[in-house]
């Protein structure tokens, strides 16, 4: 059962007739799109290109899209943005928070749109949701409901659960790992947070969860590029994992809560198209998804020795068998 929704109370206002009036006659769009991760790894790019299609950008005609990926190694990310901004472009696609930094120090003129980040406010991005202020606007990810969540439904699969390790890189929002532990707390565990930045460290990682007798693991979407090597560890060592995206289920993680991040790169299109057409980034509200998703692997979980309790499968928007 597949059941996908998200709100958003931008709706009117962002929407857009699909049609080539979108464009000026002639021009050619310069579109910056900035990640930290590998191309092959950036899953969500292709709804933020169907989105542009959609309202009418057609890349090749009257769009190009400078993009450029860091492969996982974010201290490339201020060269790049840098060499984004000398290109030129009207507009910057950066995501998540580690890129939208790196846009922000790179222009305060070239309008930045985040398809998603961690917490706009607090770090600096925007002045307030309803106003950003700025340069910047787009697409939040984070809200407190969604760290809580990870962490019950851990909870809620291992129920004698006491420690919890939150695996996330140095990138990460602040807010989501308060709101982490704090659920944490909550709920009468530990939840500890160690932070990596390479293959090598998640290694170390791995052995140090053995040593502190852990019993899950949260899995930041920011670790995107390492996904695999911490599912395939994750299974070795018998650890339930969760995540934000579905696609982190897909690629053998035991859950995954969070908005439909598809959904939020196809609205991030929107956004560009609106400040395309004369739009100022400091007058477009930030978005914060309403609806999240529940994605379930069966298989993973057979793989742990883990019963799902039947409530949990029913609750969930799709179970992968």
């Amino acid at each position: 059962m597949n059941r996908r929704a998200f709100v958003t109370g931008l709706g009117a206002v962002l929407a857009a007739p699909l049609a080539a009036a979108a464009q000026q006659a002639g021009k050619v769009w310069r579109i910056g799109y900035l990640s930290p991760l590998a191309a092959s790894s950036d899953f969500h790019s292709k709804a933020f290109r169907e989105g542009l299609r959609d309202l009418g950008y057609v890349e090749g005609q009257n769009t190009v899209i400078e993009a450029r990926y860091a492969n996982g190694k974010s201290s490339k990310l201020p060269d790049l943005a840098a060499e984004i901004v000398r290109l030129k472009v009207d507009v910057i696609v950066a995501t998540p928070t580690t890129a939208v930094r790196a846009a922000q120090r790179a222009t305060r003129t070239v309008p930045i749109v985040m398809a998603f980040s961690g917490d706009p406010v607090g770090d600096h991005f925007v002045v307030s949701l309803a106003r950003p202020g700025g340069n910047i606007t787009g697409l939040s990810a984070a809200v407190p409901e969604m760290e809580r969540k990870r962490v019950e439904l851990l909870n809620t699969v291992v129920p004698d659960i006491s420690r919890i390790i939150h695996l996330a890189n140095s990138g990460i929002a602040k807010q989501a790992l308060q709101e982490t532990e704090a659920a944490g707390r909550t709920l009468g565990m530990q939840v500890e947070t160690l932070l990596v930045d390479s293959s090598t460290q998640i290694d170390e990682a791995f052995t140090t969860m053995k040593n502190r007798r852990t019993g899950g693991l949260i899995v930041a979407l920011s670790l995107q590029h390492h996904w695999r090597q911490i599912v395939d560890l994750a299974l070795k060592k018998r650890l339930p994992t969760v995540s934000g995206p579905r696609e982190f289920v897909e690629v053998g993680g035991l859950m995954a809560y969070g908005p439909n991040y598809s959904d939020l790169f196809r609205r991030a299109a929107m956004y560009v198209d609106k400040i395309l057409k004369g739009a100022k980034p400091a007058d477009l509200p930030v978005e914060q998804p309403t609806k999240f998703e529940l994605v379930i692997n069966l298989k993973t979980a057979k793989a742990l020795g883990l019963t799902i309790p039947p409530s949990l499968l029913l609750r969930a928007d799709q179970v992968i068998e």
